[in-house]
């Protein structure tokens, strides 16, 4: 089990959303596949909006807001999408994300762990490397960071409560 505090990156201008919340992961072996729920807030209440990419990123490092995060994780270098952390794009919905998804391409095990790496919320819609540009294939034309956090081992107890709060939003 691990989460990541997700915080505004600090080099964002005032106008820009203050997202916060949490990012979580539950992988229940070294071979499992990885599951991530996604508790975030700070978005414009417009339902209306563009998705937001959501990546992980090879730093754990904050000292420069989220700019110190380095590019995408992608130890195996290759193109965007294909990276470990490239999650796609999430479309808010009166200004929150909470999504649960499974099924995911990257670890928490071994030389290729995400553990320590950072997570970072971008500010527009991930092209999914379809730009026919450089930018596109590396990062999917994301645009700025808004906000970011370093992935740390956490109890299973948070896991329990924020999947529990998502899927019974779900049945209702």
């Amino acid at each position: 089990y691990a989460t990541c505090e997700m915080k505004p990156s600090s080099k964002i201008d005032a106008d820009k959303p203050q997202v916060t919340g949490q990012v979580l992961f539950r992988q229940q072996h070294a071979y499992g596949r990885l599951e991530a729920i996604f508790s975030l807030d700070g978005f414009p209440l417009d339902n209306n909006q563009s998705g937001r990419a959501i990546h992980i990123h090879e730093l754990g490092d904050l000292s420069n807001g989220c700019d110190a995060t380095g590019g995408h994780y992608n130890p195996f270098s290759v193109n965007h999408p294909r990276h470990p952390g490239d999650f796609g794009n999430f479309f808010p919905k009166e200004g929150k994300i909470r999504k649960y998804k499974t099924n995911l391409c990257a670890t928490m095990f071994g030389p290729y762990s995400i553990m320590g790496r950072s997570v970072v919320v971008h500010e527009q819609e991930d092209d999914m490397g379809k730009g026919n540009n450089k930018a596109s294939l590396e990062n999917g034309n994301a645009g700025k960071r808004l906000a970011c956090c370093v992935i740390g081992i956490c109890n299973k107890n948070l896991w329990e409560e924020k999947l529990s709060e998502i899927t019974d939003k779900k049945k209702r």
